[in-house]
């Protein structure tokens, strides 16, 4: 956890601003260049099925190029596409844009698998759940602050500036990389990559391609939470237009400030909780379980200061569940774990997607409470049955590697430690 690793978080904060900033942008310039919500639509559709279909190929890429040199090619690439698209407003035709959001989806996948599944190597195997929520907490700021940004900067320069801002953040993220140079392939210890995910006894329901069905079963149920997740982001929005017919921004705003608050406080609390190792598979479900109802209770109708406590307490479990998942699946095996995360961006996005969709119509003709209610229940389900699943075993949390004589263990707090017994979760 050096300066090294904290400039390339800053870098990756400075992409995640300009990428939500985007977000917004190219929503709106997409209306512009199709004229129909069906473009938008279209559109959006479009981006994910790029980002879905990345995540077939994310898996087998580094073993072709550094993880490294995946990140930097998908950010060159990216900043690219925008650059074309904010020379080109906004006299765009159609077919760049569908262009540049299919270099968008599928770069953004690349990228993401790449990084996870190299952050154990940059900082250590012991270091990752410190290194996921410095990672989780910055996108989270740069969600917030690249949504706040959008109007004044499409009013002040119009979507080629904001294009062009997404292009400069790209161009940060690519040069840090390329200056800083981590470490992104090559484990440390050769024992520390044979032990750091050791076989597990139990049922390998589900197992496949050789991966452990419970980490499948994790994988399963973020792809279910992403469908999930759809429904309140679908909703949001109506509800800010109701709520706050005059200022619906606002509305929107006070809501995230408050969600990413509650993702940095997660960080915070678990920098100083157990040791990852002990983090497994019950710990995401019931952090999972807890995002949901919170995320429910947002949408009750609730006065400003309950919104505000219900969408940080939402974010808390957000960031609790990214963190502990993210971990979790970093415990594998090099040689699996970008299969896993490539596996868990095609999950993700494809849930995200059906999710878009089917609660953009569950809205037209329900309240906002029921959809959101219906969705985030189907979540907690499948959270449930991973409980069931896991609760005649004990111990899933996986065990850190014994330590050898007078050799002493760091903890997540980065200090030195002697070897100790860890706690099942």
């Amino acid at each position: 956890m050096n300066g090294r690793f904290r400039f390339l978080v800053s870098a990756y904060a400075t992409s995640a601003f300009g990428n939500y900033l985007n977000l917004i942008a190219l929503g709106l310039f997409s209306y512009e260049v199709s004229g129909t919500a069906f473009g938008v639509g279209a559109v959006m559709a479009l981006r994910l099925l790029a980002g879905f279909a990345a995540g077939f190929a994310a898996g087998a890429l580094p073993a072709a190029l550094t993880r490294r040199t995946v990140m930097v090619c998908a950010d060159v690439a990216q900043a690219a596409a925008m650059t074309a698209l904010a020379l080109s407003a906004p006299g765009t035709p159609m077919w760049l844009l569908a262009a540049v959001v299919v270099v968008l989806g599928a770069g953004n996948t690349f990228f993401g698998v790449a990084l996870r599944s190299a952050v154990p190597v940059m900082v250590g195997s012991h270091n990752r759940a410190r290194a996921n929520g410095l990672l989780m907490s910055a996108r989270s700021l740069a969600t917030v602050l690249g949504f706040a940004s959008a109007a004044p900067v499409i009013a002040a320069g119009g979507y080629a500036l904001a294009f062009a801002c997404n292009a400069a953040s790209f161009a940060v993220s690519a040069a840090a990389l390329l200056v800083l140079r981590p470490r992104t392939d090559d484990e440390a210890p050769a024992d520390e990559k044979d032990q750091a995910a050791p076989p597990r006894r139990g049922p390998r329901l589900f197992a496949t391609a050789g991966l452990p069905g419970l980490l499948l079963g994790m994988i399963l149920l973020r792809g279910v939470d992403a469908l999930a997740s759809s429904s309140h982001n679908a909703a949001l929005p109506v509800v800010a237009h109701l709520a706050a017919p005059d200022e619906p921004a606002v509305f929107m705003a006070r809501f995230w400030a408050a969600w990413a608050v509650g993702t940095v406080l997660a960080h915070w609390a678990l920098r100083r909780s157990r040791p990852e190792a002990a983090w497994g598979e019950r710990a995401f479900a019931v952090g999972t379980c807890a995002m949901s109802f919170c995320f429910t209770a947002a949408f009750l109708g609730l006065p400003a200061a309950g919104l505000v406590m219900a969408a940080a307490a939402a974010g808390f479990a957000d960031g609790w569940t990214e963190i502990v998942y993210t971990t979790r699946l970093q415990a594998a095996p090099d040689r699996q774990r970008g299969r896993l995360f490539a596996l868990s961006a095609t999950a993700e996005q494809s849930g995200f997607a059906l999710g878009a969709v089917a609660a953009a119509a569950a809205l037209e003709s329900l309240p906002a409470l029921a959809v959101v209610a219906a969705f985030h229940g189907t979540a907690v389900c499948g959270a449930v049955a991973l409980l069931l699943f896991t609760s005649g075993r004990r111990g899933t949390g996986l065990p850190r590697p014994a330590a050898t004589p007078g050799e002493k263990e760091e903890d997540s707090h980065g200090t030195s430690t002697g070897a100790r017994t860890m706690p099942g979760p």
